[in-house]
């Protein structure tokens, strides 16, 4: 699938100038950060799933699941090293059905399909030849690597409620693992433990009290086992749905100092063959409604204070694959980057996609490993985004979304905009807000030096396209499977910054001055 498109077709230009544009002002609040994110907040997820998992009528996974992925393709080689680095979390809803052979475990079975399995597939095993096959790719491809542990190990499911897996975790296989993983050196920056057990969970749940004195003896384990704290991986969890007094349970039982951050799950479209999907990626009330999670997390992480704050380390928006119409086309972007803006307003420090390959929600195609246009939004903000977040105020149609962090390369700050009306474009002024000017006139912007532009389109403007252009070049890989170069228009100051209908655009203004991008 290479094209050689030099640019995108006249009639999306001619359909971006037909639409009705609208004058508005955005004030940047920059005096002060509102939220502060991991520098490498952009994170994507491989999952366990095998080609013979299927959710409405197709199996969209093929071989892309971690045990049988081809980790030598040029392609997938150079999607993760234009990010330098890329932040990985292995894990997914097998994870709680792996054990590690190594030590005391012998045999290795592959998955298999089970119907009284979790989630329909028998025990699966990672070999420690395919483990090292895995960290030679990730210390060659640069990747900054989660590890999603399995937290049913020794457990049982209850005779007596369906779901509920008792009796205590059993850590030897996991000790086993770590020590194998000391031995050969392979870098681990933190350790997942299971995956959405908490509140009523997905396939399985744990009491919070249980999982809350279990991940103590994690905590206890990563700390006996990597005897230097400079080297030490951190423990996160529980890696499930939010659900309030879950969450404030196990933190009470764990206590300070043992969870170092609190992972969440973020799939706020439904499910996945829901054919009413693109009409709630446009909605910005809809879009609105998942804040409430964040700020319910935000609220436990104050009470608690994890040392690393919150995380959402698995978000894939529509559930059981994605979506085959959406998930894959630039409509997404629509979603997935309007996301990554208000996670990180609500001081959430990591957002894993679901997933880098597989299922139809992945960044880049399963078969071909081009990458889908959702890739070339996150790789923008890894370059483009800083990890301080800056208040933004408006007064205008609520299809135009506004987030603006300081600029990742100092100087200056950027913003993404986001604007979801299918006819109306918008005509944006900048007014900075001075400190301690509370309910005087802010001070329009009048810029000097060039602005640095990326807008993306969709190919033919239809929104369900799977190509993006960025400042009007189709994005495809070359000929030596490259990611293609993702260079800026430089704009004049003192013109005004035009952002047309359904496209997203990041804007970096140099000589914009905020006091926190100091």
């Amino acid at each position: 699938m290479y094209f050689k498109f030099t640019f995108c077709p006249i009639i999306l230009l001619l359909w971006g100038s037909l639409s009705f544009a609208q004058n508005v002002n955005v004030v940047i609040h920059g005096a002060a950060s509102i939220a502060k994110t991991d520098d490498n907040f952009v994170c994507v997820t491989l999952d366990w799933w095998p080609a013979e998992k299927c959710d409405y009528n197709q199996c969209p996974w093929g071989k892309a699941g971690i045990l049988n992925l081809d980790l030598r393709y040029g392609a997938l080689i150079n999607a993760i090293k234009a990010f330098n680095p890329l932040r990985i979390k292995v894990g997914g809803s097998l994870q709680d059905n792996v054990v590690y052979k190594v030590g005391e475990v012998s045999s290795c079975p592959n998955f298999m399909k089970r119907e009284d399995g979790l989630f329909g597939f028998s025990q699966g095993c990672l070999s420690m030849e395919r483990w090292d096959q895995l960290n030679r790719f990730f210390n060659h491809t640069g990747v900054k690597l989660t590890f999603g542990l399995n937290a049913l190990f020794g457990r049982n499911e209850s005779q007596t409620e369906k779901g509920l897996w008792i009796g205590d975790w059993q850590p030897q296989n996991t000790r086993d693992f770590m020590q194998y993983t000391i031995s050969k050196g392979y870098k681990v920056d933190s350790y997942e433990f299971g995956n959405q057990l908490s509140g009523s969970g997905m396939g399985a749940k744990v009491y919070a009290k249980q999982y809350g004195k279990e991940v103590i003896v994690l905590k206890n384990l990563v700390k006996e086992l990597y005897a230097h704290p400079e080297t030490q991986p951190k423990v996160l969890g529980p890696g499930g749905f939010y659900e309030e007094k879950w969450f404030n349970t196990f933190l009470e039982v764990s206590g300070q100092g043992i969870v170092d951050g609190l992972t969440h799950h973020i799939y706020n479209l439904g499910p996945g063959d829901d054919p009413n999907m693109m009409n709630k990626i446009l909605d910005p009330s809809y879009l609105n409604q998942v804040s409430q999670t964040y700020k319910g997390v935000s609220d436990v992480v104050n009470k608690f204070r994890p040392q690393l704050g919150a995380w959402v380390s698995e978000s894939g928006g529509a559930l059981n694959g994605g979506s085959k119409d959406v998930s894959r086309t630039f409509a997404d972007g629509f979603w997935y980057l309007d996301q990554m803006g208000m996670a990180s307003t609500y001081d959430q420090k990591v957002f894993c996609r679901q997933a880098l390959i597989g299922g139809n929600y992945g960044l880049l195609n399963a078969t071909t490993f081009v990458p889908n246009p959702d890739y070339y939004g996150a790789l923008l903000w890894h370059r483009l985004m800083g990890s301080i977040a800056l208040a933004v105020t408006k007064e205008s149609d609520p299809n135009l979304r506004v987030y603006a962090h300081c600029a990742k390369k100092k100087p200056g700050v950027s913003l993404i905009f986001i604007n979801l009306s299918k006819d109306r474009s918008f005509t944006i002024t900048l007014s900075n807000a001075k400190p301690g000017d509370a309910g005087k006139p802010n001070y329009e912007f009048v810029g000097k030096q060039n602005r640095e532009e990326y807008h993306l389109r969709a190919l033919t403007g239809d929104i369900k396209d799977d190509i993006v252009c960025l400042n009007d070049v189709p994005m495809v890989q070359t000929d030596s499977e490259d990611i293609p170069a993702m260079d800026p228009k430089l704009i004049d100051a003192s013109t005004p910054i035009s952002i047309a209908a359904q496209s997203i655009a990041y804007v970096t203004i140099r000589d914009f001055e905020a006091p926190a991008c100091v």
